[in-house]
């Protein structure tokens, strides 16, 4: 009877857990989901070529993007594509891609940050 106790405690902390961990499931100010790096949040949009990281607080307020040095990975099929995503406005860091992004894509957005902390996030289209 312990074991059983002790077994659904451990799942339900582990279920938990994972639903605390399911970050890239919300949706940020711009519709976008929203994925933790390096101690801030990013969250990404796309129109046609134009790929869009909008950098935010934990509570998904706009903080500076100033100094901040990212590119990002464009996975589609057999097609791969990086880009140098660059500063724009307070918040936003950009990148324009060759082809439009197929809905199947998957971007991986490498960044660091003015203080030195770096980290990865991984989008799907």
């Amino acid at each position: 009877m312990k074991f059983f106790l002790a077994l659904g405690l451990v799942l339900s902390l582990a279920v938990s857990a994972v639903a605390q961990h399911k970050h890239g499931a919300q949706k940020g100010p711009n519709g976008g989901p929203v994925e933790d790096v390096a101690g801030v949040h990013l969250e990404f949009v796309t129109s046609g070529t134009t790929l869009t990281f909008y950098v935010l607080d934990e509570s998904n307020k706009p903080i500076s993007a100033k100094g901040i040095t990212a590119s990002a990975l464009v996975v589609a099929g057999a097609d791969r594509e990086t880009v140098t995503l660059t500063v724009e406005g307070e918040n936003v860091l950009k990148g324009e891609v060759k082809k439009p992004i197929a809905a199947n894509a998957t971007i991986s957005v490498t960044l660091k940050t003015p203080a030195g902390k770096s980290g990865q996030a991984r989008f799907k289209k």
